[in-house]
């Protein structure tokens, strides 16, 4: 183990997507992430596809850097192995339907009795509190819910979610951020004796869409899909060059502006009284936009680029994967580095984000099997022996 988070310890009970992805960042960094599953069928991102040889390698990727303990804790003998374990651990990641832990005896109070200090991160899809506290939830419901599915898509088309769960990403974020912010309190006295972190993912989504909010309550404005335009300045949209390729332009900035008209060859476009100013600029979006449109329909995607990167514009090639393997700034930064995986030898994963300079994190390993390491975790914490654990086995508790 290495990194900042070094000596901190997290035990990770979530699953799929949001609050896994928390211990995954903070296990980037150093921390000791165990993660415990349900013996058998394991966490269900064990079944997402993409597959290969018939194992996810999604879950390989998205659970890197932990160790794995199977534990049935809806089993008395299996919450009374958790609490036992509790006073080693920092921190408890789960995402469980709200009043399901206390369902199984394991309230936050008793939670406290075994470790007064700890750190609990709970993560549903609309909090512990509310008329839906109760409701399940997944990233399409925070993403719908809170605003981010309306605003996406083309206006004359309907509502749209992003191709990956990005409500999920957004959550494990602010998870991660949260329990962050838990251990510093407690590092610096500010906090004493235990918190319990209430996450509602709906909110985290909700929260970061800062303009609605405000543009609503002072405007009566409800802000609606722009397709791939801009909601707050132009010319900025998705712009198909001669060649089929796919360009993004951007530049909310008088300043911006000027190299981007320049790379057009239209330096004369800042003195318009209707593009001299953002504000004026977004007033005649359409007319602007289709400026743009004209040019880059008449030139291939690497002869724009190179038309922009001379007069400082802000212009951006579409990746794909694909792509971003080949980049070389990608390539220069170490973005994408090899891992060590039990099943497939040598894997490319995105590399710790961000990267610090006197003490990095690193990606040590892949997700590993289900349970693999149970033997070591069991004697490390409890001091069970094979003999024991061959016991639990038996009862199907581990």
């Amino acid at each position: 183990m290495s990194g900042p988070l070094q000596g901190i310890r997290i035990l990770d009970i979530a699953t799929i997507l949001a609050a896994p992805l928390a211990g995954t960042l903070m296990a980037d960094f150093g921390a000791d992430v165990v993660k415990a599953e349900l013996p058998g069928a394991g966490d269900g991102l064990r079944n997402f596809p993409p597959f290969k040889d018939g194992k996810s390698i999604w879950w390989k990727a998205a659970n890197r850097n932990k160790r794995f303990i199977t534990l049935d804790l809806r089993k008395p003998e299996g919450a009374a192995l958790l609490l036992k374990m509790l006073p080693k651990f920092d921190v408890l990641l789960e995402n469980f339907r709200t009043g399901t832990l206390a369902r199984w005896g394991l309230d936050k109070e008793t939670l406290w009795q075994a470790n007064p200090n700890l750190i609990i991160l709970r993560a549903t899809a609309f909090g512990q509190t509310g008329p839906y506290a109760a409701k399940p939830g997944f990233a399409r419901i925070f993403e719908a819910m809170s605003g981010l599915a309306y605003i996406t898509g083309e206006p004359d088309r309907s509502p749209m979610h992003n191709g990956y769960p990005i409500g999920d990403s957004i959550g494990g974020l602010t998870a991660c951020n949260a329990v962050l912010m838990a251990l510093l309190g407690r590092a610096r006295g500010t906090i004493t004796g235990g918190e319990e972190i209430d996450l509602s993912l709906t909110e985290a989504t909700f929260r970061l869409l800062d303009s609605q909010t405000i543009q609503y309550d002072q405007l009566g404005e409800i802000p609606q899909r722009t397709g791939n335009a801009s909601h707050y300045s132009a010319p900025a949209n998705v712009f198909k060059t001669s060649d089929d390729q796919y360009v993004s332009l951007s530049g909310s900035t008088h300043a911006i502006f000027l190299g981007n008209a320049r790379a057009i060859g239209r330096p004369e476009l800042p003195d318009d009284p209707k593009f001299n100013s953002n504000q004026n600029r977004f007033t005649h979006r359409a007319e602007i936009n289709e400026i743009y449109v004209d040019w880059f329909a008449s030139h291939t995607q690497a002869e724009a680029i190179e038309a922009f990167e001379r007069e400082k514009g802000t212009l951006a090639p579409i990746y794909s994967i694909a792509q971003i393997f080949e980049d070389p700034q990608f390539a220069a930064r170490e973005s994408i580095v090899p891992v060590q995986d039990d099943d497939f030898g040598e894997v490319r994963l995105q590399s710790v984000v961000p990267k610090l300079t006197n003490h990095p994190g690193k990606v040590r390993h892949t997700a590993r099997s289900i349970g693999a390491d149970n033997e070591a975790i069991y004697k490390e914490f409890l001091d069970l022996d094979r003999a024991d654990l061959a016991e639990l086995k038996e009862k199907n508790i581990i």
